[in-house]
Order: C-alpha cells, then sequence, then structure tokens
C-alpha cells in the first residue's frame, strides 16, 4: 500500500482501504451481533415468541447511516478515478497492441518494442488497441488497469515514480494462452531511456501484408503463433521450407513445407496433421479463404522467419 510506484497509487489504495476497512467493520458488528441473538433469543429462553414493535428510530438510523458510508466510499472512488481520465496534454504518447497472446508497444517514429520502456517521473498515455479479442491493460503496481476492445478507441495514463522492472498482464480472459500474455515494465531515467529510444530500430508492419491480413481475419492466430511458440497448432514462424513429422491415415512420414502442403492445410487440414498436435481440432477453410488468396498466404509464410 502507498508504494508510489506511480501517481495514482495514493487514491486507489486509500480509497481500497476505506471500502476494505468498512466491510471488515460491518462483517464483524453482523456476526458478533447474530451470535449475542442467537443467544439471547433462542428457544430455551424465549419458548413463546413475542412480536416486537418496530422502531422508527432505529429504521432512521440504520438508514441514515449506510447513505452516508455510501456516499463516503462514492466520494473516495470518484476522487480517485477522474484524474484517471485526464492525461495531461504534453504527456508522452506510446501505442499498445494487444493480440493473442502478446503485447506490442509502439513509439513516436513507428518503432515498436516487446518491452514497454519508459522515463521516470514523466506523464505517458496509453492508447490502447486490440487486433483480435478484448484483452486487459493491467500494471498492478501502478494501480492502472483499462480494457483493450477491439473496434474501440481507449487509453490509460500515470506517471511512473520508481525505478526498476514491473510487471503487465492481460486482465481479461482472451483464450487459451491468456495467462502468457505478459510484458515488461522497465523505468529508466529520462537519459537512458533516451538513448535507448534513439536505438530502437524501426519494426516493420505485417498490418499491410495481405496475407496476413487474410489469416488475421479468419482468426489463424488464435491457435498458430508467429514467434516460434507451439500454441494449439505448430507454429508459423520458419515453417515454409522446414521438415516434420506428420500422420497421414495412421502413419507417420516426414515432410518439408512447401506451397503444396500449406493449400493442403488450408483446404483439408486433417490430412497430414504434425506429429504431436491433435487431430480434428482445424476446420477446412474451403470456400471460405478463396482460392486466390491462398498465394497471398504462402507468399506471407515464405517470408515469416
Amino acid at each position: 500500500m502507498f508504494s508510489n510506484n506511480s501517481n495514482f497509487v495514493h487514491g486507489v489504495d486509500t480509497a481500497f482501504l476505506l471500502i476494505f476497512g468498512i466491510a471488515i467493520f460491518f462483517l464483524i458488528m453482523l456476526t458478533t451481533i447474530m451470535i449475542v441473538f442467537v443467544i439471547k433469543y433462542n428457544k430455551k429462553r424465549h419458548a413463546k415468541a413475542v412480536q416486537i414493535k418496530d422502531s422508527s428510530k432505529l429504521e432512521i438510523v440504520w438508514t441514515t447511516i449506510p447513505l452516508i458510508l455510501v456516499l463516503l466510499m462514492f466520494y473516495f472512488g470518484w476522487r480517485g478515478f477522474i484524474p484517471m481520465r485526464n492525461a495531461p496534454a504534453d504527456a508522452m504518447q506510446v501505442k499498445a497492441i494487444g493480440r493473442m497472446w502478446k503485447w506490442t508497444f509502439e513509439y513516436p517514429g513507428k518503432k515498436q518494442s516487446d518491452t514497454l520502456m519508459l522515463p521516470i517521473n514523466k506523464a505517458v498515455k496509453m492508447s490502447l488497441f486490440s487486433k483480435d479479442v478484448i484483452h486487459g491493460f493491467s500494471i498492478p503496481d501502478f494501480r492502472v488497469k483499462e480494457d483493450v476492445v477491439p473496434g474501440k478507441n481507449n487509453y490509460t495514463w500515470f506517471i511512473p515514480e520508481k525505478l526498476g522492472n514491473f510487471d503487465l498482464f492481460c486482465s481479461a480472459y482472451c483464450g487459451l494462452s491468456h495467462s502468457y500474455m505478459l510484458a515488461l515494465v522497465r523505468i529508466v531515467p529520462e537519459d537512458e531511456f533516451n538513448t535507448w529510444l534513439a536505438a530502437l530500430p524501426v519494426k516493420k508492419s505485417d498490418d499491410n501484408n495481405e496475407g496476413f491480413k487474410i489469416l488475421e481475419k479468419n482468426g489463424c492466430f488464435s491457435c498458430h503463433s508467429t514467434d516460434g511458440r507451439k500454441i494449439i497448432g505448430p507454429s508459423f514462424k520458419g515453417i515454409y521450407g522446414s521438415s516434420h513429422d506428420v500422420m497421414t491415415d495412421g502413419v507417420s512420414r516426414k515432410i518439408t513445407v512447401d506451397s503444396l502442403y500449406i493449400q493442403t492445410s488450408i483446404l483439408d487440414p486433417n490430412k497430414d496433421v504434425v506429429v504431436g498436435f491433435p487431430q480434428g481440432v482445424m476446420k477446412s477453410y474451403k470456400g471460405i479463404i478463396r482460392d486466390k488468396d491462398i498465394p497471398k498466404v504462402i507468399e506471407y509464410f515464405k517470408n515469416l522467419k
């Protein structure tokens, strides 16, 4: 609590401690009253039930006090939330792109990194985008959490106030490898950040590649990674020209991934299944991915090293 990792820690922790304290107080108080009533008014002591007349004073008290406490909790929550939606005009702009199951961060000049590197004591506004499903941008140490919704422009901002490494999570369940959708946040002195950013190469994006767009549109990246990780199916990274053991009609054989194999895998995916992966999971994309688009996918694979 109050670790001062960011400018929002104090407000969030104050609201949390207040609400938590009120909840604990009422838990203890109501449990105690319940136990006292069970003992005092049990059937052995009061065999015959007696009607007790209502008390207007008591009703006013148990209505007024909770109302005041609820308004108090709302006030502290509101006071902590409002600044989170008012980013400074001079805040550094960084784009956070979420896709299954990876974070990518884009800095001015279209420079990209898998690590969120930021200078200490400088406001940063994170523009949040999703390439596929709903994700959650969450840095617990900074008390920052915001939904990343496809088709919706959203943002969050904060001022990191402590040097070090921090974890960034996806806080919305986004599929099979949701728990592996992690990233590192590094807070460094400003001169070190400037040196790092200047040396960061401009990373070419696949977003304008026609083959990539076809695969993304059909949800292929939900089961196949582009960075070598095995998910539900084999990774696309370096797959073209590589050798694999496959099961064909129950018989294992070795094949080299070429244009014909990729076309067959799209139209009849259960014909040659790579050993170690389940059969019958992938559906046929015949009639979904057009024949004229298959060469574009193949060309994308050829360049995905």
